[in-house]
């Protein structure tokens, strides 16, 4: 019994040591830069999915074992670990601290809620939209984290009110009753001696009933304050509140190439295998992932609706009824949080336009139906890139003022002797995602390893075999693969490990990279199972609404829903915009090519 205290307590410790020695045998006996890399590849997935050592110290490792084995040179591996992807993680980094830092989050998560009306199920459909909305821009786990008090407050505002209506017709109730009691009285006082007798003892009978409609009340009222809810709808209600919060900030980080990291990590990665292909911007991505998310979004809302609370059109769609109690309570709540919040000031004004102008300059810098601006540098082609328009953005947060700094002399005169900006260096350093930042460094590190070793190659030709099955059935495959990988692994460890894996496939088999690579991209980010799949999952669970059997039950439709979306995203609107049924000339052919 000691004995396995112990082992529980250095599991860690002895699962670093044990892989280490277990895979040790694969670069001994094969003698191969391929095996000694697929030793390396081996290890460093291990620990990610099992994190038994932090995420971005695992991202280390190929620093550390490239250049003992002779894969990649030290100054090599280093310089893998800093891209383009860190310029524009670091603008918009920028971006997201001055949104936060002002509130602007909040009124725009508000005003879009205030927009849909106060109906439960319309209510919902607002919170998921304006936090799918700014889980483009944010972080999903900030947009989670910034949402669910709000979310919260109007659930509990709900109950209450709910239990101050009904405790408003009871009272009702009972004083009909003792009404209707009493006019028996003054009805029989002018009859008969002998007919009052017998009808008098009917007034008691009221005041009896009256007596037990108080005592159901008092025990009801009991009830509700020895729950936490008032009724099993309410806590539905507060079920499928907390999981349409977790699962449209995920959902929302699909639709562009910042909104989430998976789908950084994804762009630089394939900019990187194959950088005569330029077909991958931030336009492009918007428009092949915005269909699939609003889609997902709108399935989701309508799961969500029926697995906890049903879907009652005639509820949702009354129109010209007043609002129920519970409804102006809601409403009131959300006036009160949006009054908070004051007038709009100057520093949310300047973030704003900077946050437009930026999202203006992406979608045009490249569009590719219309000539884009940056034909202005058409003389370095490829020079400018989406970090580019984000690392100007994020210099203007360093240097526009927010406020201006005084002090007053001597005489009493008040004089200006600085200025603050919008965000500051130690503002910056509390939302940067370093960890993030180490972990996609690490991926970099590991693909050009693959590439240099010739593992990418061998792995290719190996399973060049799949090619006889058909393409939609390879790209489900992969689909369902990476969402059921993605509940156990981080969702950047997860992309970064099956990139290797998936380009070299898609390569061997001769069919478009990308008919293989966006699905998989997509599908990393459907980590709706479990509280541990995603941060999101995990500030919502904290909550104590839900238990894990509801994230599962509710997860599992989400998730074959979302693979659904994007295998019929990927046959329609998105097979035309980059010509998927022809292999691509940016490609390398790996057809009748052996690996010695």
């Amino acid at each position: 019994m000691a004995l396995l205290s112990y082992v529980l307590v250095y599991r860690r410790l002895l699962l670093v040591i044990f892989t280490v020695l277990f895979l040790l045998p694969l670069p001994l006996i094969t003698r191969t830069k391929e095996g000694e890399c697929a030793y390396v590849l081996f290890v460093v997935a291990i620990f990610w999915v099992t994190e038994t050592l932090p995420l971005s110290i695992t991202a280390l490792l190929p620093g550390l074992m490239f250049p003992i084995f002779g894969i990649l040179p030290s100054k090599h591996v280093a310089s893998s670990y800093f891209k383009d992807f860190h310029l524009l993680l670091i603008g918009v980094i920028c971006l997201a601290t001055s949104i936060e830092k002002w509130n602007l989050h909040k009124r725009i998560a508000l005003r879009m809620v205030m927009m849909v009306g106060v109906n439960p199920a319309w209510l919902t459909l607002g919170f998921m939209s304006s936090t799918a909305f700014l889980s483009m821009w944010l972080s999903n786990t900030s947009t989670a984290a910034m949402v669910m008090p709000i979310v919260e407050a109007v659930a509990q505002q709900i109950i209450s009110a709910e239990a101050e209506a009904e405790e408003a017709t009871q009272m009702t109730y009972f004083n009909e009753s003792a009404a209707h009691g009493l006019e028996i009285d003054e009805t029989i006082m002018g009859q008969e001696t002998n007919e009052r007798k017998d009808k008098t003892i009917q007034a008691p009978g009221s005041n009896n009933d009256a007596g037990k409609v108080s005592s159901k009340m008092e025990t009801e009222k009991n009830s509700v304050t020895e729950s936490k809810y008032r009724s099993k709808k309410d806590h539905m209600m507060c079920k499928l509140m907390c999981l349409s919060i977790a699962y449209s900030s995920t959902i929302g980080g699909l639709t562009t190439i910042t909104g989430t990291s998976t789908n950084l990590i994804f762009s630089e990665h394939f900019n990187s295998r194959y950088p005569n292909c330029h077909c991958l911007n931030f336009g492009s991505w918007f428009m092949l992932s915005f269909p699939i998310a609003i889609i997902l979004l709108l399935l989701s809302w309508i799961w969500l609706q029926w697995l906890f609370l049903g879907f009652n059109f005639k509820e949702m769609f009354k129109c010209g009824k007043p609002k129920t109690l519970k409804e102006k309570a809601c409403a009131e709540v959300i006036k009160q949080e949006y009054a908070k919040l004051g007038p709009i000031r100057y520093q949310e004004i300047v973030t704003l336009v900077i946050f437009i102008v930026m999202a203006l300059l992406w979608f045009s810098r490249d569009p590719g139906f219309v000539t884009g601006w940056s034909v202005l540098f058409s003389e370095y082609s490829g020079y400018v890139t989406d970090s580019t328009v984000a690392l100007v953005a994020g210099l203007l947060f360093f240097i526009i003022p927010a406020k201006i700094m005084t002090k007053t002399t001597s005489s009493g005169e008040i004089v200006a002797f600085d200025y603050s900006p919008l965000i500051t260096w130690k503002e910056f350093q509390s939302f940067m995602p370093w960890d993030i930042a180490i972990l996609v460094g690490g991926g970099f590190a590991l693909a050009d390893g693959c590439e240099v070793s010739g593992l990418s190659g061998w792995i290719g030709n190996k399973l060049s075999p799949l090619g006889s099955l058909p393409v939609w059935l390879i790209i489900l495959i992969s689909s369902l693969i990476v969402t059921s990988l993605t509940e156990v692994a981080s969702n950047p460890a997860t992309i970064t490990i099956l990139f290797p894996i998936l380009a070299p496939l898609a390569e061997a088999i001769h069919v478009n990279p990308l008919h293989i690579l966006l699905p998989s991209t997509l599908c990393t980010s459907f980590a709706f199972l479990l509280p541990v799949a995603n941060p999101p999952n995990a500030i919502v669970f904290s909550y104590g609404h839900l238990k894990v059997i509801d994230m599962v039950k509710a997860g599992l439709g989400v998730n074959i829903l979302g693979v659904a979306v994007v295998m019929l995203g990927m046959f329609t609107w998105i097979e035309p915009m980059f010509n998927l049924y022809e292999y691509p000339s940016w490609a390398p052919d790996f057809v009748n090519q052996t690996i010695p």
